[in-house]
C-alpha cells in the first residue's frame, strides 16, 4: 500500500505554499500539531535537471525526521526534466510526487507551468505519464477548476482523471479567480460525481478557504465522499490549526522562538524571509502591532531574540 491508500478519510493536508512550507516552518507546524501529510514548496524540474540549478532545488526538497510522510511537489513545463527528478526523489525520502498544476503566479505561468498546464492538457499529461514512467512512487496532481472560465473543469477534470492519478488535489477557485471570491464549494457534487465515474480509485482532496479541523470535519460530514482536506492560508490565522487547541500568547511567542531556532538550525541564507513569518505569532493582543513593528526593523535572527527576551 502507498502512503495515499494507507491514509485515512478524512485526512488533512498542509497545502505547499511558495516562500511557507519551507523545511524549518513545517517542523513548526508539527510542533505545534501535524497534519497527517506534508508537502514541499514547489521545486521546478528544470533548475533540477541542470548543474547551475540543482543547490537550489535540493534546498528545497530538505526534509526533516518531523515530516514523515511528505510529498514532493515539482512544477515545469519539460517531460524530460520531469523525469529527471522523479527518479531521485525516493531516494531522497520522500512518500509520492505531486505535479502542481495549479500555481497561479504570473511568472511561474508565463514560463509555462502551474496553472497555465491548464491550457495546454496534452503536454501536462505528457509530464505526467513522464514522471508515472520514472518512478515507483504515487503519482497526484494538484490543479485548480479551470484557468478563467469557471465551465472549464468539465473537460480539464476528466482529463486528469482518465489517467487514473492516485490523489487528485482541486483548489476551488479558476486561475483568473486567484483568492479573490469565495471557493467554489457549490461545485463539490459534482466533481464527487466525476471522480466516482471516471476514475472512483483516486483519493479526492478539497483546497480553498478552509480554516480548521473543525472546519475540514464539518464538510467531511457534508460531503463523505471527500478523502482529504488541504489547509493552506487557515495555518496563517492559526498554526494549531490541525489540532482543536486554541493557544495562547506565550505558546504561540515559544512557537516563534522555535521558528527562528530552526531557520538558523536549515541556514536559510537569507534573513529577510523569515519576517514574513511574524505576523502569524504576533497578532490580536495588546502591544503586538508595536512588537511586530520593532521585529521588521531587525536585520538579524540575534537582533530578533534580543528584542523577544526584552518583552514580557
Amino acid at each position: 500500500m502507498n502512503i495515499w491508500q494507507q491514509s485515512k478519510p478524512p485526512f488533512l493536508i498542509l497545502a505547499p505554499m511558495e516562500g511557507v512550507t519551507d523545511v524549518a516552518f513545517r517542523e513548526v507546524i508539527a510542533h505545534a500539531g501535524r497534519p497527517d501529510l506534508f508537502f514541499t514548496e514547489f521545486t521546478n524540474v528544470s533548475s533540477y535537471a541542470s548543474e547551475k540549478g540543482r543547490e537550489n532545488a535540493l534546498e528545497r526538497l530538505q526534509i526533516s525526521p518531523t515530516d514523515s510522510p511528505i510529498i514532493a511537489q515539482i512544477w515545469g513545463n519539460n517531460p524530460e526534466h520531469y523525469s529527471i527528478i522523479a527518479r531521485d526523489l525516493e531516494n531522497l525520502g520522500f512518500s509520492g510526487i505531486d505535479l502542481n498544476f495549479g500555481c497561479p503566479d504570473k511568472h511561474v505561468n508565463k514560463a509555462g507551468g502551474g496553472a497555465a498546464m491548464i491550457k495546454t492538457p496534452d503536454l501536462a499529461i505528457k509530464c505526467y505519464r513522464e514522471v508515472k514512467t520514472s518512478t515507483d512512487l504515487p503519482v497526484s496532481i494538484k490543479t485548480r477548476l479551470g484557468w478563467s472560465d469557471l465551465t472549464e473543469y468539465h473537460t480539464w477534470l476528466p482529463t486528469l482523471l482518465e489517467e487514473h492519478p492516485t490523489a487528485l488535489t482541486i483548489h476551488l477557485r479558476t486561475r483568473k479567480e486567484m483568492s479573490k471570491v469565495p471557493a467554489h464549494y457549490e461545485l463539490i457534487p459534482n466533481i464527487i460525481t466525476l471522480r466516482s465515474q471516471i476514475s472512483p480509485d483516486t483519493k479526492l482532496i478539497i483546497n480553498g478557504d478552509i480554516a480548521d479541523r473543525a472546519h475540514a470535519l464539518a464538510l467531511h460530514r457534508e460531503y463523505p465522499e471527500i478523502d482529504g482536506f488541504m489547509i493552506g492560508r487557515g495555518v496563517f490565522a492559526n498554526p494549531y490549526c490541525f489540532t482543536d487547541h486554541a493557544p495562547t500568547r506565550n505558546e504561540l511567542m515559544e512557537l516563534l522562538k522555535l521558528h527562528l531556532d530552526l531557520y538558523e538550525k536549515y541556514r536559510f541564507h537569507s534573513y529577510e524571509p523569515l519576517k514574513h513569518f511574524y505576523k502569524i505569532y504576533i497578532n490580536n493582543f495588546p502591544g503586538a502591532a508595536e512588537l511586530r513593528a520593532r521585529l521588521m526593523e531587525t536585520h538579524s535572527i540575534a537582533e530578533a531574540r534580543e528584542i523577544l527576551a526584552d518583552y514580557h
